[in-house]
């Protein structure tokens, strides 16, 4: 028994406890999976001592047979799962066994709803890994001492997963991690040999560290023919095939272990939704396996957030989360690299500016945008489901990515007016396919709400015509706009910006019919000008409209209200903007307000006009108070 000193006892942060007590229930039905995330995080201590080991070997302490192993006490009712990788100092063991190091915490459990099967879902998003002993035990006492430290240097963690836990110093000889479970009364089927062998064969058959069990000797005994068959002396054996997944050949490897893997190198606990596992040969040598989630994790926004794939050369371990290798636009997905170019020694210095690196990436972008085109195209409804999860991430790819801007334009999906819904289905393949003859180009609206796109002035002119138009109302689609400019040759126009030519789809009674109202009201933008100075850049008649009496216009490459509205919230000084001010002349009211002969109601009506426009398009007013003031006195006027 290691001799403990210097003992302390430390509560809980908040959020473990109720994780704790959650997935004790929540995840009672798939319990068993607490071995798979205790050996995983065994197998990752073990390649990060491997790693280190690189420029300081002595951290073997002339031990360098990695391994984990599996043992039970019967008499004790434990299993201890032990590891000889990089350890834990006390302060790690602080940092990493009493909170949860992971951000979304507070909208994690803002989400939990209080039904069992939805929550364990949310909490596979969310990644337990250690705390998943406590499913099946109701104390866990951790023994563990860093690579390199001295044996005093030893640290014991004790806790019953209630409000507190117990650090103290302790004597370890051997460097590394145990983990020992003190099951609860109806779990000791974890203590049985051939249950703890077939979990760690179907969760952990991928992982290249062996994972060993005990296997008693046999004595001496008589063989068939009465020759003696000698005595085999008890060892600890292998379980797991302990060879590098990513290293076998395709053919060879089972839909299950590339899911477990997956899980393995994740921390997830839902099955991925599609995968690719590639060699790749000839200048750069490199092996790829490459997993898109089914859900999105909860630090997905979280720009800080470390996001990456694991990088291995020559099967060597080398870095977590190497984010070289992944455009930001695609951090969701997760996997690994394993190379045969790059230096043992590999830095991040040297990553950045590797021409390797840069072949890699590109390789590993294509496979990654290659298995979405293909999911597009014949898993329809699935793909609808990864849009869902991570749509507006993938939007951020054109501004990102020039080079692929095409590809990822194909995969992009919006609501629109084609169908009465703000599920973004429509991709812009279907859009150009249903393109009007003539027509020449691509229509879209932003706006803060796909109910404010929907029924947005700007689109009436275009339900008149039976013109799709793209709604768009996501935050990020503004941004995305402005640096897609054009999909098969067809070019973008915002409907809500510059001047709108439809001449090529109108025929020569509207035409004529246009002409006509402006004439009936001739002279009108001079005087709306007149009242409305400076607030505007130009007054003008316009077409586009059929039931609203006047819109605000952006300049064609001026900053459209949405924009303003994206730079403000990221706090960025925002230029005044001024608008086109366009009124519809076949309106009821402004044929109106083009009769009214007295100085200061023009005034009033026309302001009215302007202010309802820009609360349109706008959401708000700079003085809302005015445009009541002004409203309420044309009602009292009409009202006498």
């Amino acid at each position: 028994m290691a001799e403990v000193a210097h003992q302390e006892t430390h509560g809980f942060q908040t959020e473990v406890k109720q994780l704790l007590q959650l997935m004790i229930h929540s995840l009672y039905s798939n319990k068993e999976i607490f071995l798979r995330e205790l050996i995983s995080n065994a197998a990752d201590a073990a390649d990060k001592l491997r790693f280190n080991a690189l420029s300081n070997d002595s951290l073997y302490e002339n031990d360098g047979d990695l391994h984990v192993r599996l043992s039970v006490d019967q008499d004790a009712g434990t299993l201890t799962i032990r590891d000889n990788g990089i350890g834990m100092s006390r302060a790690q063991v602080i940092e990493h066994l009493g909170t949860i190091a992971k951000s979304g915490t507070k909208e994690f459990f803002s989400n939990l709803s209080g039904d069992q099967a939805k929550d364990s879902k949310l909490i596979g998003q969310f990644g337990v890994g250690f705390y998943s002993a406590f499913i099946v035990a109701d104390k866990v006492t951790v023994r563990t001492r860093a690579a390199g430290a001295p044996a005093d240097q030893g640290v014991e963690w004790v806790s019953e997963g209630e409000g507190e836990f117990t650090v103290a110093d302790i004597t370890k000889a051997d460097r590394g991690t145990e983990i020992i479970l003190h099951l609860r009364d109806d779990e000791k089927e974890f203590l049985n040999d051939w249950r703890l062998r077939s979990i760690v064969t179907k969760y952990s058959d991928h992982i290249e560290i062996p994972v060993k069990m005990w296997k008693d000797g046999t004595p001496e005994s008589d063989g068939p023919d009465g020759e003696k068959i000698p005595a085999q002396p008890g060892e600890w054996e292998v379980v797991n095939k302990a060879t590098a997944l990513w290293t076998r050949d395709k053919s060879d490897i089972s839909d299950d272990e590339y899911t477990e893997f997956y899980k393995h190198i994740s921390h997830d606990f839902t099955d991925p939704l599609l995968w690719s596992h590639n060699k790749v040969e000839g200048k750069q040598e490199y092996t790829s396996l490459l997993y898109i989630p089914a859900n999105a994790p909860f630090d997905l926004w979280n720009r800080d957030q470390k996001h990456g794939l694991k990088l291995y050369v020559q099967r060597v371990f080398i870095m977590d989360d190497a984010e070289q290798f992944m455009p930001t636009y695609l951090r969701f997905v997760k996997g690994l690299l394993d190379s045969n170019d790059l230096p043992l020694n590999v830095s991040r210095e040297i990553l950045q500016d590797s021409k390797a690196t840069q072949a890699m990436r590109q390789g590993c972008t294509k496979r990654v945008l290659q298995m979405l085109e293909r999911l597009a195209k014949n898993e329809t409804e699935k793909y609808q489901g990864f849009w869902k999860e991570f749509g507006n991430v993938l939007k951020e790819g054109p501004a990102e990515d020039f080079a692929n801007k095409d590809k990822i334009a194909g995969l992009l999906r919006f609501a629109s007016t084609h169908e009465d819904s703000e599920a973004q289905t429509v991709s812009l393949a279907d859009y150009v396919s249903r393109m009007k003859e003539g027509q020449e180009k691509i229509y879209y609206i932003t706006a803060d709400s796909y109910q404010a796109a929907k029924t947005s002035p700007h689109l009436e002119i275009f339900r008149k015509k039976g013109i799709e138009v793209l709604l768009m109302s996501d935050r990020i689609d503004e941004w995305l706009m402005s640096h897609l400019t054009e999909f098969e040759e067809k070019q973008f126009q915002s409907v809500t910006r510059g001047a709108l030519d439809l001449g090529e789809l109108d025929d020569e009674e509207s035409k004529k019919a246009q002409e006509e109202a402006e004439k009936q009201v001739e002279g009108l933008t001079e005087r709306v000008k007149k009242v409305l100075g400076d607030k505007v850049v130009e007054v003008k008649f316009t077409h586009r409209l059929t039931d609203s009496p006047a819109c605000i216009v952006a300049d064609e490459h001026g900053m459209t209200t949405q924009m303003i509205k994206l730079m403000q919230a990221a706090g960025q000084p925002v230029p005044e903007a001024k608008y086109h001010f366009e009124i519809n002349p076949e309106h009821q009211l402004v044929k109106i307000l083009a009769d009214i002969q007295d100085e200061e109601r023009f005034a009033q009506w026309t302001n009215v006009l302007y202010d309802q426009a820009a609360l349109s398009e706008q959401g708000s007013l700079k003085e809302p108070a005015t445009f009541v003031r002004n409203l309420n006195k044309l009602l009292a006027d009409l009202a006498k």
